[in-house]
């Protein structure tokens, strides 16, 4: 089988290698790629700046696949069904996930991160990363992932109806933010710097309030607000100023929750940080009930993801062709892989 490797930043590498064995682990599964949506991960970490990060690897976790067998004590799935793959898992269970928080313990591991990911034709997965529905494309299967960051950052948010909701970030994870935020009913108002992905937003998501970054986004958002401000931030761009500036943006008695990550340290005033009596959480990954919780919100017509592809590459062009998602700039919303 044909396996594409990032060898170091900006140098990929192809080969060829054996299928893995067939002969499965009870609760093992071996399965077929299908398709792989490109994160921010992999294009971070394309160019070397991607934090917990480690060369050489196979990229890809946002991964649409087809089940080709089933190990012992496998009875979610079978041969034939088209899954999404839950990408995060821990190799020991330790205190997290002993609570529940199987996205963020010591011992958890990312598919195309932290161990080899999707940029191969075949390979084994524990079978319990798998959520199928055969009602669902390849391409919605792909999206799957990257909508449970979203959902999940909405949960750590606790949002409300009567929230007042700022995603900063347009992006693929800052849209699905969007949608999941509309969701739980509140008003949500969306944020970037760059006027293409405000205006692609609107078109996927229906927000009706949207702001270009500037140097005075606190006075815009009174303007807009009539003197508030909004209850709950949620940064999804990964920049160390944006996510600084939440707290400026969010209304005392707020939370902000910081989704995308930097490789450096948040630093704020305190007094002013107790002044405001504000919450300040990270969200990281997403949880397995999220994913069944997406298929279902998908097949019931509520989310649309197939909307956010913009751009396509056929996996044999990788090596060729990735460099070129560079250049796309704000009319990069989406970028899905083709195996087949």
């Amino acid at each position: 089988m044909k396996v594409i490797r990032l060898k170091e930043p900006g140098l990929w590498e192809t080969y060829s290698t054996d299928e893995p064995d067939k002969n499965l682990q009870a609760g093992e599964a071996l399965v077929k790629i299908n398709k792989m949506g490109v994160c921010g991960t992999d294009l971070h970490a394309f160019k070397g700046n991607q934090p917990f990060f480690a060369y050489p690897r196979i990229l890809g976790h946002e991964l649409a696949v087809e089940v080709l067998k089933t190990g012992a004590e496998v009875t979610h799935v079978k041969a034939g069904d088209r899954c999404s793959v839950e990408p995060y898992y821990n190799v020991k269970t330790g205190q997290a996930a002993r609570r529940g928080k199987t996205n963020c313990g010591d011992h958890l591991r990312v598919y195309g991160v932290h161990v080899d990911g999707g940029m191969q034709e075949v390979m084994k997965v524990p079978a319990a990363l798998l959520h199928p529905s055969n009602n669902l494309s390849d391409d919605q299967l792909a999206m799957i992932e990257p909508l449970a960051i979203g959902c999940h950052a909405v949960d750590r948010a606790e949002v409300k109806h009567d929230d007042i909701v700022l995603v900063i970030g347009a992006g693929p994870i800052g849209l699905g933010t969007i949608q999941f935020a509309q969701l739980a009913g509140a008003r949500v108002i969306a944020m970037d710097i760059d006027p293409g992905k405000l205006k692609k937003a609107r078109e996927i998501t229906q927000v009706k309030d949207t702001l270009l970054a500037s140097d005075h986004i606190e006075e815009d958002l009174m303007h807009l607000l009539e003197g508030d401000l909004p209850t709950i931030v949620l940064d999804a761009t990964g920049s160390a100023q944006s996510m600084l500036n939440t707290f400026k943006y969010v209304s005392a008695g707020g939370t902000i929750v910081f989704i995308g990550l930097f490789q450096g340290d948040v630093v704020f005033n305190d007094p002013y940080f107790h002044k405001k009596e504000l919450t300040l959480k990270a969200s990281r990954a997403a949880l397995s009930t999220d994913f069944s919780r997406i298929i279902r919100l998908i097949e019931a017509g509520k989310i649309d993801p197939g909307s956010y592809i913009t751009h396509r590459m056929d996996f044999n062009d990788v090596p060729e062709k990735f460099k070129d998602l560079y250049e796309y700039g704000g009319s990069l919303i989406k970028a899905i892989i083709d195996y087949h």
